[in-house]
């Protein structure tokens, strides 16, 4: 790639990361996040940046930009998407091919949250609150004052609080051991060992996207998840379960014939899980 005028390719590197992180944290797609890393790297190598003077603010603007197009025009996607709609898992581990700033925003669990805010108040929060540009700079990715996107960002701070106050936590020892368990488990299509596992009102959410056959409603119930979680591994046989880390957290990766076929994260509540979100969309999966 061409050096872009007055940015040395080591301040990239070591400013990518975050640009990346932000579009990924904005649109819950790893695709689209490199699509906009691509183009914020394009627009930098013909911007003349000499009189810039945070060129990570001017980076993350620029990414904000286009996320916010996207975001815009996703949220009319999702409407006709086929199924229950999850983030695409974000390797984060020692193995990922792509460093981001990790945090609890990066979970699957506050991707769906943040999914509720409206566009505005999710870039507010996410370029304030997590990427610390002042307001001024903000308002000029939407197109508002600085007023309002203050207003936006404590507005969706105010629900991403209360969010997270009703989001089971358990920390990460317990989140690998019970998922290691699970695994066993799941492999030994053990479902008294799955039912002993689940909360008697656990939720199983899948996202095949209508590329693969899966569940389009949520299926509530330990005892019932159990049976289906079975069923459907006899019917997948997977060659391999793995505990990887995805957004921070400690996740199942399943693969056939060495292709990823779903990342599975849990939420964990008194030892028990609560929620257990499986994304099969192959396009999801293609980066793994």
């Amino acid at each position: 790639m061409p050096r872009p005028p007055g940015v040395l390719e080591n301040e990239w590197g070591a400013l990518r990361p975050a640009v990346f992180g932000a579009a990924y944290r904005l649109l819950g797609s790893v695709a689209d996040a490199e699509d906009v890393t691509q183009d914020v790297w394009l627009r930098a190598a013909t911007a003349d940046l000499r009189d810039v003077r945070d060129l990570r603010a001017w980076l993350l603007t620029v990414a904000a930009r286009r996320s916010y197009d996207i975001l815009k025009s996703a949220r009319a996607r999702r409407e006709t998407y086929v199924g229950p709609w999850l983030p695409a898992p974000l390797l984060t581990g020692p193995d990922a091919s792509e460093p981001v700033l990790v945090d609890e925003s990066v979970g699957s669990a506050m991707l769906l949250v943040m999914e509720e805010l409206k566009p505005p108040e999710r870039v507010a929060f996410i370029l304030h609150d997590v990427f610390g540009l002042e307001f001024s700079q903000i308002a000029d990715v939407l197109g508002a004052s600085g007023a309002a996107a203050r207003q936006l960002a404590s507005r969706a701070r105010r629900k991403m609080a209360t969010a997270k106050q009703s989001t089971p936590h358990a920390s990460r020892a317990e989140r690998e051991r019970l998922l290691t368990t699970f695994r066993d488990a799941y492999e030994a299509g053990d479902i008294a060992g799955l039912v002993r596992l689940l909360h008697p009102d656990a939720v199983y959410v899948t996202d095949g996207g209508g590329k693969l056959a899966a569940a389009r409603k949520y299926i509530h119930g330990g005892a019932r998840i159990a049976m289906v979680m079975v069923r459907v591994g006899r019917q997948w046989r997977p060659d391999s379960i793995e505990v990887i880390e995805v957004g921070g957290e400690p996740a199942l990766l399943l693969r056939r014939e060495g292709r990823a076929v779903s990342v599975d994260t849990v939420e964990i509540k008194d030892g028990l899980v609560v929620a257990y979100r499986r994304v099969l969309n192959p396009d999801k999966l293609a980066h793994l």
